[in-house]
């Protein structure tokens, strides 16, 4: 079955744009500028230093659409972005005062690890190899991988075609282990990130690309020769990333999730980004683990 996301490219951008503009809407904001009033938080813990600061270093991917794209402004968009904004707010913390890193998925864990970052928000898949090094709250969103290929392919409509075939990922990413176990057959071509995989895509280097369905959405949204083709052959629950048992940051981040899920502010952001192209799912419960 295929799934065709180029005729909307039009209509998610004139939707953001309006979202953007917009004052007079109903519903809760996502990502706002002003923070939220903070509560007093434990002396000596990461929120409280954080919120002393005014300041906060957050990694995410800057060539993802709908989730994580730098925009004309130098600024990334997308929906990581406004969850990692509205935990940011939580703190007292605006948005001019985020400074944005860029993660790939090589250097999630060294940013992590060595304090270059405070949090990671950038389809993150928890998993128990990574939750080995670092800590993950969440999760706040539930991606499937699957399979991105030309629109005039007819030899790949889905995963079972993939034996054979050239497929492009990330080097070190959780969709490379998955291809390299799944589908021996095919011929795994990593890449330092999946914007890297469409010009090898186009001219034939490659003949499909793989990685979780929402960031493969964002690219057929913004190209009409490119199509998502299948259903998700996995589960990849997104998390944020942070320090290695820092329990009482991880639980904070936990019940600022769980507030955003109540109080509409999680599904105000999904549907001013991602929501453009995709429908809205229900959140996912987080991981108290």
């Amino acid at each position: 079955m295929r799934s065709r996301f180029g005729a909307v490219a039009a209509l998610a951008a004139a939707t953001l744009a309006l979202t953007a503009c917009s004052s007079d809407a109903e519903e809760p904001d996502a990502g706002t500028d002003e923070p939220s009033e903070t509560a007093d938080f434990p002396e000596g813990s990461t929120m409280a230093t954080l919120a002393e600061a005014g300041s906060i270093t957050i990694g995410t991917k800057f060539d993802q659409p709908l989730f994580g794209l730098v925009g004309p402004n130098g600024v990334p968009e997308g929906f990581d972005v406004e969850i990692a904004t509205m935990i940011a707010g939580k703190l007292g913390i605006t948005a001019e005062d985020i400074q944005w890193v860029e993660t790939i998925s090589a250097n999630r864990e060294p940013f992590i690890e060595s304090g270059e970052v405070d949090l990671v928000v950038a389809t993150y898949t928890i998993n128990d190899e990574r939750k080995e090094i670092i800590s993950f709250a969440g999760p706040y969103y539930e991606a499937g991988q699957s399979i991105l290929t030309l629109a005039d392919n007819e030899d790949i409509q889905g995963p079972e075609d993939l034996d054979g075939a050239r497929v492009c990922t990330v080097s070190g990413s959780t969709p490379e282990a998955n291809l390299l176990e799944s589908f021996p057959e095919a011929e795994v071509v990593p890449f330092g990130a999946y914007s890297e995989c469409l010009e090898p895509l186009r001219n034939g280097q490659v003949d499909a690309v793989s990685t979780d369905n929402v960031i493969l959405a964002g690219f057929a949204a913004e190209s009409d020769d490119l199509e998502v083709r299948g259903e998700p052959f996995t589960e990849e629950p997104y998390g944020i990333g942070l320090a290695l048992e820092d329990d009482e940051f991880r639980d904070w981040i936990n019940d600022a999730l769980e507030e955003m899920y109540e109080d509409g502010s999680w599904t105000a952001a999904w549907e001013n980004t991602a929501g453009t192209v995709l429908p809205t799912p229900e959140p996912p419960a987080v991981d108290r683990y």
